[in-house]
């Protein structure tokens, strides 16, 4: 399953003819806010070797709605040791004029769906702690908080902390990975 639509949105595999406009939503942010911890904004390449890792467990998606790009998910390594192989990290971009229209609620339906059918147990979020919009989304999604980091990072001169959101999507069962 490479296309799926979901509450009237697109979401389709990320490719070629996305990145500018993925780069775009992610460098604004970069920019202007602390949802991102990048302090210089990513070149084509760089937003390519991104959200195409060549790795198909790690997927990114565009999030369209009638061909128009709102954003993007995606699954991510979390750690790369491979006891966490059963883990990933997610993430939701959307385009700045797209938020508050729950897509974002959307995106998650999407993904977990999608994290379980490629066989992850469990989804992390590592989140700004000013970004509270993100937390509220994760929180009203299920996603427990169950880290904070203090002063992990810093950007436009002060120190930011982190809070990491997770959520089990998989069965609880043991398997041999």
């Amino acid at each position: 399953m490479d296309d799926c639509k979901v509450g009237g949105l697109d979401f389709t595999e990320i490719s070629e003819e996305h990145l500018p406009g993925v780069l775009e939503i992610y460098n604004y942010y970069v920019r202007n806010s602390t949802v991102s911890f990048h302090t210089e904004l990513l070149t084509l390449a760089e937003m390519r070797q991104s959200v195409l890792s060549g790795d198909k467990r790690y997927r990114s998606y565009a999030i369209q709605e009638q061909g128009e790009l709102l954003g993007y998910v995606l699954i991510a390594r979390h750690k790369n040791k491979q006891a966490y192989d059963t883990s990933g990290e997610i993430s939701v971009y959307l385009h700045p004029e797209c938020t508050g229209r729950r897509i974002g609620e959307q995106a998650l339906r999407f993904i977990e769906k999608r994290a379980v059918e490629l066989g992850f147990h469990v989804l992390v979020a590592t989140i700004c702690s000013e970004n509270e919009r993100s937390q509220q989304l994760f929180a009203r999604n299920g996603y427990e908080r169950s880290a904070y980091f203090k002063q992990i990072g810093r950007k436009f001169g002060r120190w930011l902390d982190i809070a990491s959101y997770q959520k089990i999507v998989g069965n609880t069962q043991v398997s041999g990975r």
